[in-house]
């Protein structure tokens, strides 16, 4: 007779069942298939895929009164590599932006993904795809690579930014790996994420203008990157704001100049008064 079912009490062998309490809930046998529950209730896949965005470089996107503002760090692995290479701010539509942190190979698919629900939106209704709607088309298409055990989850987060074309309302959300997605008036994804939300929770964004927000965001991003740890990375920034006709470009490189020295400037005076205070 099997062992398995067999257990020791007051130096008694009893027959039983094997619990499956007693078996390893921290990934052992429970991570090979993203359509697996732990017992604890988890998907270790879906929590690996959030891990892998937390790894990465830090996005973040702004809901200000006037337009949204996207920004994302971008590492300098080599001076060989070209800067317009691996971009993380990408373009979505006329009025959409989208920022990505997590595996770039998988993020591009996703920003192509948004593209091609951009297209048929517009290729059936004629108009621009209203930002709630690619962001909930989004989070279902992620939520799909979560229920089968042939694929896996997508090991990147997105910022989906924009102006609706018939309102002009400013709209960001954030899609995570889950599938689930979240409105927002500012948002981080990336290592730097708390970091960020620590620095955009001391914002009035209701009342800040989208030249305004450049340098805020610039600031935020030199203010997470760790100079010590981290490489050199470049600033990638875009918007979708009234200087741009409230179409997505990337924001002007003299304004990202400006917004850059403000933000160094601005380190440099709270370095100086914290060596003061010491």
């Amino acid at each position: 007779e099997s062992n398995l079912g067999r257990r020791k009490e007051g130096g008694k062998e009893e027959k039983g069942v094997a619990r499956v309490g007693n078996m390893s809930s921290v990934g052992t046998g429970y991570d090979l298939s993203a359509s697996t529950f732990s017992p604890d209730g988890r998907v270790f896949q879906i929590n690996y895929a959030l891990k892998a965005v937390e790894n990465s470089s830090t996005s973040v996107a702004l809901r200000v009164k006037d337009g949204v503002i996207l920004g994302a760090e971008k590492l300098v692995i080599s001076k060989m590599i070209s800067p317009e290479s691996g971009r993380r701010v990408h373009m979505v539509d006329h009025g959409i932006g989208v920022a990505i942190s997590g595996f770039v190979a998988d993020a591009r698919q996703l920003v192509a993904r948004c593209q091609e629900e951009a297209f048929s939106y517009r290729d059936i209704f004629g108009s621009t795809i209203p930002v709630r709607v690619l962001a909930q088309r989004m989070a279902n298409y992620m939520q799909v690579y979560t229920l089968y055990s042939y694929v896996r989850p997508f090991g990147a987060s997105i910022l989906i930014a924009g102006v609706d074309e018939e309102n002009h309302q400013p709209q960001v959300f954030q899609v995570e790996p889950t599938g689930i997605t979240v409105g927002c008036f500012g948002a981080a994804i990336g290592k730097g994420r708390q970091s960020a939300k620590t620095e955009m929770e001391k914002l009035d964004l209701a009342n800040l203008t989208c030249e305004e927000a450049v340098k805020e965001l610039a600031k935020i991003i030199h203010t997470i990157h760790d100079d010590i740890k981290d490489k050199n990375f470049i600033l990638e920034l875009g918007w979708v704001s009234p200087q741009s006709n409230y179409k997505y470009e990337r924001v002007p490189r003299e304004l990202v100049a400006q917004a850059e020295k403000a933000a160094k400037e601005a380190l440099g005076d709270l370095s100086d008064m914290e060596e003061e205070d010491i």
